[in-house]
């Protein structure tokens, strides 16, 4: 099997975070781990990806914003044509950090908004004052002219506010909305009886649909590929707006295809949630990780899909999300555990 190209690389820097998240993936507390990628290690990692790879780098952590190098980490990977780009909460940003940003060649910013006041956003967040900080870190963003997009977890904690959410984003100025539905791991393991019902799941993915069609903005759903599914049942194929509506759309899970994770101790995995260790960068290369796990080359063989999402005409667009049937039936190739379509195959 031919190796695809990577394309994007969620890189943890670090775990440490000034928040305590009740969907946190990765257990962060404001703390730095002794085995933390250093910043030898860090470059390094940089200029073995540009052997092999362009990929698109996702700074995230934790808090990426609390690692000290973060700034001439960014700067050097800009330096080798990579497109940089991070995930802060938006607490900690000041006028003086944007600069910096700029300065180190981040193409985008995004900030995590699971509420569309302080009292729903906070409580998700787990401490008081995080929607006013991240309000404020938003607003010496766009002071900069620094684009920013709003990423929102939903759960049934906020499913009822998700348009409130989008009518925020909308008027704060972002670039773009997206939404991503719960994998419980890490501390989101605590609060799995919140995940939304599959039912919810395609009221929620067809109705966030139906607003790209009403707002300027970009709209992407992460860990819910079957948004990929209700795009072609529901779309026309052409869009004034996007040149074809299809024209910028990916497969749905991405997890080890184009996709992959780096933690902050070097592990790699085929995405943040999907936690199965494919190798460290410390031990071999990336590049050797990437072509010859035997997890990633599973998941770019379709065929190994099982029930309804081995037989689904979808499976090759779609494909469920990986991480979800990890978690919640201890096998990443069986099917999308939240997903109410029945294939074609099912019906005949």
């Amino acid at each position: 099997m031919k190796t695809p190209p990577l394309r994007m690389i969620a890189w943890e820097l670090t775990r440490r975070c000034n928040l305590s998240c009740i969907h946190c993936r990765a257990l962060a507390a404001d703390e730095i781990d002794p085995n933390e990628l250093t910043h030898e290690e860090a470059i390094e990692l940089l200029n073995k990806v540009k052997d092999f790879a362009s990929p698109v780098i996702i700074l995230t952590g934790g808090e990426p914003m609390m690692r000290e190098d973060i700034y001439e980490i960014a700067e050097y990977g800009t330096s080798l044509g990579f497109r940089m780009v991070m995930a802060p909460n938006g607490t900690l940003i000041t006028p003086e950090s944007v600069k910096k940003m700029k300065k180190a060649g981040i193409k985008r910013v995004s900030i995590s908004i699971d509420g569309p006041d302080s009292n729903s956003h906070d409580k998700f967040r787990g401490v008081k004052g995080a929607f006013d900080a991240a309000m404020r870190g938003i607003s010496y963003l766009k002071e900069g002219g620094l684009p920013f997009q709003i990423n929102t977890t939903i759960t049934k904690f906020n499913i009822d506010q998700i348009d409130k959410i989008l009518a925020l984003a909308i008027s704060l100025g972002a670039v773009a909305h997206h939404i991503f539905l719960l994998v419980p791991t890490g501390r989101g393991m605590e609060i799995k009886d919140q995940s939304i019902s599959a039912q919810q799941y395609e009221e929620t993915l067809l109705w966030f649909y139906k607003q790209r069609q009403r707002y300027p903005i970009d709209f992407k759903a992460t860990c819910a590929p079957h948004y990929q599914r209700i795009i072609r049942q529901y779309g026309k194929g052409s869009s004034t707006k996007t040149g074809g509506e299809l024209a910028r759309e990916t497969r749905g899970c991405l997890a080890g295809i184009g996709f992959c994770f780096v933690s902050s101790t070097g592990v790699v995995q085929p995405c943040g949630y999907l936690e199965i260790n494919c190798g460290n960068i410390r031990e071999k290369p990336l590049e050797e990780i990437w072509r010859d796990s035997s997890v990633f080359n599973d998941l770019r063989d379709y065929d190994k899909l099982k029930g309804k999402c081995g037989i689904c005409e979808y499976r090759k667009v779609c494909g469920g999300c990986r991480a979800r049937a990890y978690t919640m039936l201890g096998d990443y190739l069986a099917e999308e555990p939240f997903c109410t379509y029945q294939p074609y195959a099912l019906n005949s």
